[in-house]
């Protein structure tokens, strides 16, 4: 029997408690100092639709709220073409929610979850791997901490790779699009791969057919893009940029 009958894994929230508390301690301040100060009304006024928008969506992400977060986590492991034999690698694994339904996707895979972790999010490897427990995947599936852009692991040592939301967090590259190549670096040729990140940030990433260009000239076979936003699940007000809209797939093989 996999973990308790009860417990259920924690993969934490994308909109962190952090954030709420901080949020709402701003719009108490801003709305205390405009008692005084009447034009710092229009900041207090400000900071408490921030808080409103941020609570709406980190209940829309929760399990209660329409588990928005996990379907769209689960894209990736949809659109990745792998039969499951072999080993997979999650780069930037969090709390290891990807980790686990690739492993539970593929019961013959094994799977390894990578992070830095550390205090920015609230993930750690001790909850990937009570995860693993209740998820009933442990002997399946490992955890190490290594960054995303200097990935501990020789060349093609993966049949297939994953990565959620990772790419543009990655503090020590300056060119996140180095980060995507490290991540191919460790599949084999003919591999496959499916990575979910801010990819319609142009900022970070350029055009989008640039980027397709460039990871084409590193030998990738195959690569196309997949817009995320347009799912249906996903709620309109969610779908604005500095949230979920500049979120898009790249998949394809090696």
């Amino acid at each position: 029997m996999s973990g308790s009958m009860t417990e259920r894994p924690d993969y934490g929230n994308w909109i962190s408690r952090k954030m709420i508390s901080i949020t709402g301690l701003l719009t108490i301040l801003f709305t205390a100092t405009s008692m005084v100060i009447p034009l710092v009304g229009v900041v207090a006024a400000f900071f408490f639709l921030s808080l409103a928008y941020i609570a709406y969506a980190r209940y829309r992400f929760s399990l209660t709220g329409g588990d928005i977060q996990a379907k769209i986590q689960g894209l990736v492991v949809e659109y990745l073409e792998w039969d499951g034999e072999g080993k997979a690698i999650d780069v930037g694994c969090g709390n290891g929610a990807v980790t686990m339904m690739v492993a539970k996707k593929h019961p013959k895979a094994r799977v390894i979850g990578v992070d830095y972790w550390g205090g920015a999010w609230e993930y750690s490897k001790s909850v990937c791997e009570r995860n693993a427990e209740i998820e009933g995947v442990v002997g399946r599936i490992g955890f190490q901490k290594a960054s995303a852009s200097a990935l501990p692991f020789d060349d093609e040592s993966f049949d297939a790779a994953v990565s959620n939301l990772t790419f543009h967090e990655v503090r020590d590259a300056e060119d996140k699009r180095d980060v995507i190549k490290e991540a191919l670096r460790v599949v084999r040729k003919g591999g496959t791969f499916c990575f979910q990140d801010l990819f319609l940030w142009n900022r970070m990433y350029g055009e989008m057919d640039d980027l397709l260009d460039t990871i084409r000239r590193w030998g990738v076979e195959r690569v196309e893009f997949v817009e995320t936003s347009n799912v249906e699940f996903i709620p309109s007000a969610l779908k604005l940029p500095f949230m979920v809209g500049t979120i898009g797939i790249l998949r394809g093989k090696k």
